[in-house]
C-alpha cells in the first residue's frame, strides 16, 4: 500500500506554504492583497514568492520569473485568484498562460471588480486546469483588510488597549509609563509592523507626543502615522510633525480647523484629510474610514486614546480587540481605557468573541473578533 499523502493533502500543503509568504507582505503592499505563491513540479517546490513592497511585483510574477522555463508543465499554488487587468504591470493570469504551467489552485476568487473571476476564466480559456476553494477560510482572515476595502470600503481597524487589571490606562495624575512589560511592548511593534498605518487621537498625540514608529525590529518600511484631531490642534515642534517627510503622517481633521494651521502641518509635509462633522461637533467616524479606504488602505492599527476608541466602537468601525493586560491595580480614579459609550442595556453594548489568548512576559494578550455573524466585508 502506497504511503504518498492524498492530493487534497498535498493542496493544502502547498497552500499553507504560500500562506506564510503572503504573510510577510502583510502591512508592507497596501493597497494591494498581500498575496502568496509556490509553484511545484514533480512533487518539487522549484520556486516561491511573495507580493513585494509596494505591491509591485506581484507574488506570481516573482515566482515565475525565479522558475524560468522550469515553470512549463508545473502546478502553482496561489493565495488569491491571478489578476486579469492591465495595471502598472501585466495581468499575472496572463503571465502564467505565457509560462505554460499545467494546473493553478488558488484559495479565493478576488472580489476586486477588475479582476473577480476572470483570472480564472482566462486560464481555464487557455486550457490551464483550475481549481479554487483550497484553504479559502485561512486565506479570508489573512486578507481581510483588502476585502473589507473592496467590499465595504473602508479598511480593517484592529484596536489596542494596554491597561491595569482593571482596565485603567493611566493613574489620576496621567501616569502611564510602563503599565506594560518589555515583552509586551515589543509585540506591540510587531503588530505595528503587519498594520499599513498606525492611529491615535489628538490627546494622545499631545499628551505623549509618541513617534509611532517601530523600532528595535530592524524594519525599513515604517507604517504611516494618522492623527485623528478634529481641530488639528496638535503640536507643530512634536516628534509627529519633525518626521512627517521621513515616515507619512496622516491627519484626519474637520471642516472647522484653522487655515493657518492645515498650511502649517501641509509645509511641514503631512497629509491632512477632512472629515465632516456629526452633530455636536464630532468627527464622522463612518466617513473617516471610508475616506481612508479610498485612499488605499486596508489594516489599520489603532492605539487609542480613550476617545477615539469610544468613537470608533461607537461606529461599529472596531473589527478586532487587542488586550495587553497588567498585573496591577489603579482602582476607580485612574483613567478609563475607554470614553462613555452611552449604553443603557447589554444588548446594545459591541461584542467580541476571544480568538487568542497567551502570556507575554509578565502580562497576557487576549485578542477577540466580532462576534456577530461576519465582518461588515
Amino acid at each position: 500500500m502506497s504511503n504518498a499523502p492524498e492530493p487534497d493533502q498535498v493542496d493544502a500543503r502547498h497552500m499553507r506554504h504560500a500562506l506564510v509568504l503572503a504573510a510577510r507582505g502583510l502591512g508592507n503592499v497596501w493597497p494591494n492583497p498581500a498575496v502568496g505563491c509556490v509553484i511545484v513540479k514533480e512533487g518539487r517546490v522549484i520556486a516561491r514568492g511573495h507580493t513585494q513592497p509596494g505591491g509591485r511585483p506581484h507574488a506570481e510574477a516573482v515566482a515565475l520569473e525565479r522558475a524560468g522555463e522550469a515553470a512549463r508543465g508545473a502546478t502553482v499554488y496561489v493565495t488569491l485568484e491571478p489578476c486579469a487587468h492591465q495595471g502598472k504591470t501585466p495581468p499575472c493570469a496572463a503571465a502564467l498562460v505565457k509560462a505554460g504551467v499545467a494546473r493553478v489552485v488558488s484559495a479565493l476568487e478576488d472580489p476586486d471588480p477588475r479582476v473577480a473571476g476572470r483570472g480564472h476564466e482566462m486560464l481555464r480559456r487557455a486550457g490551464i486546469a483550475v481549481e479554487t476553494g483550497v484553504l479559502a477560510g485561512e486565506a479570508a482572515a489573512l486578507n481581510r483588510g483588502f476585502l473589507m476595502r473592496v467590499r465595504a470600503g473602508r479598511p480593517m481597524l484592529t484596536l489596542k488597549l494596554a491597561t491595569s487589571f482593571d482596565g485603567r490606562i493611566a493613574t489620576a495624575t496621567g501616569e502611564s509609563r510602563w503599565i506594560t512589560g518589555e515583552a509586551a511592548r515589543r509585540e506591540v511593534h510587531l503588530m505595528r509592523a503587519r498594520h499599513d498605518a498606525v492611529m491615535v487621537g489628538g490627546a494622545t498625540a499631545r499628551a505623549d507626543d509618541p513617534a509611532l514608529t517601530v523600532r528595535g525590529l530592524g524594519i525599513r518600511r515604517q507604517p504611516l502615522r494618522i492623527v485623528v484631531s478634529r481641530a488639528l490642534d496638535l503640536p507643530l515642534s512634536g516628534k509627529l510633525a519633525a518626521t512627517a517627510r521621513d515616515v507619512p503622517l496622516w491627519i484626519c481633521h474637520g471642516s472647522g480647523a484653522p487655515q493657518e494651521l492645515r498650511a502649517a502641518f501641509e509645509g511641514l509635509g503631512a497629509r491632512l484629510i477632512e472629515v465632516p462633522s456629526r452633530p455636536r461637533g464630532m468627527l464622522d467616524v463612518g466617513a473617516m474610514m471610508q475616506a481612508l479606504g479610498e485612499a488605499g488602505l486596508t489594516r489599520i492599527f489603532c492605539e487609542g486614546g480613550a476617545g477615539l476608541a469610544a468613537s470608533l466602537l461607537g461606529a461599529d468601525a472596531v473589527d478586532d480587540l487587542v488586550g495587553f493586560t497588567a498585573g496591577l491595580v489603579l482602582g476607580g480614579d485612574g483613567l478609563p481605557a475607554i470614553a462613555p459609550l452611552g449604553r443603557a442595556r447589554l444588548a446594545q453594548a459591541p461584542r467580541f468573541r476571544l480568538a487568542e489568548a497567551r502570556a507575554i512576559g509578565g502580562d497576557v494578550m487576549h485578542r477577540w473578533e466580532r462576534a456577530r455573524g461576519e465582518s461588515p466585508c
